[in-house]
């Protein structure tokens, strides 16, 4: 962890215009605000760049421009709102040359973004969170060059739930997937509720359904709570639960 911070330091050092990478289906939980915080110290100026925004309803994202600015809305995915993202980024550069760092936590897209706004896959991704080891950059055009660094957490932040949520701990590696499950069905019912087409209002009612219908049981006809929840995690990272 360490040495992932001293990365982040080096980018605030290198850089003139910093993103900061932000999952849309949870945008205040995926801030890290101690990075933020950095960034205004060291007198760099912040574009947030939400990402996966084919994932919600365009309507939940429009009060956010008033609250984070500026920012853009993408998909990495679907190369939606790259051509917005680089017109914004040489708007704050004032058309001149620029090199930009790209932070965030683990897993909420930078590798991704790169790869789109590069037009090319220069940025090596992968669906495991912390994927990225180092430092890259990666030219986008003759003016643009991007900066990437390793996802890092706040030091002190110890929420799982929130890290499961925007995928920041690989849904494998959670060491309790019933509890970040049982949040994730809490906060995000309807869409749980729709995809796996079961009823219910507890979230422990609604897994034990979902283990049910998915035929995962344990010795006795019991519902395999543990491996199912570690399913409904996987399925919400993977972006099939919207």
């Amino acid at each position: 962890m360490a040495s992932f911070w001293k990365h982040v330091n080096t980018v605030l050092q290198q850089t003139d215009l910093i993103i900061e990478v932000l999952d849309s289906r949870m945008i205040e939980g995926s801030r890290n605000r101690e990075i933020e915080d950095k960034i205004r110290r060291a007198g760099k100026q912040i574009l947030y760049v939400i990402n996966k925004c084919d994932m919600v309803d365009q309507k939940t994202l429009t009060p956010w421009k008033k609250t984070l600015n500026p920012c853009v809305f993408i998909s990495s995915r679907y190369h939606l709102g790259t051509t917005m993202l680089k017109k914004k980024i040489l708007e704050l550069s004032k058309g001149e040359e620029v090199t930009v760092g790209v932070v965030g936590y683990p897993n909420v897209g930078k590798s991704s973004l790169i790869n789109a706004l590069a037009g090319r896959a220069k940025a090596r991704t992968s669906p495991e969170s912390g994927f990225t080891k180092g430092l890259q950059k990666i030219k986008v055009d003759n003016k643009i060059f991007l900066l990437d660094t390793p996802g890092v957490f706040p030091n002190r932040e110890k929420d799982m739930q929130k890290h499961a949520m925007i995928g920041a701990v690989d849904y494998g590696r959670i060491k309790d997937p019933e509890t970040a499950a049982l949040g994730l069905i809490e906060q995000e019912k309807e869409a749980v509720l729709r995809y796996y087409q079961v009823e219910g209002d507890d979230p422990e009612e609604i897994l034990e359904k979902i283990a049910v219908k998915l035929k995962k049981m344990i010795k006795g006809g019991e519902p395999d709570l543990e491996s199912t929840a570690r399913l409904v995690l996987k399925y919400w990272q993977m972006g099939k639960i919207r």
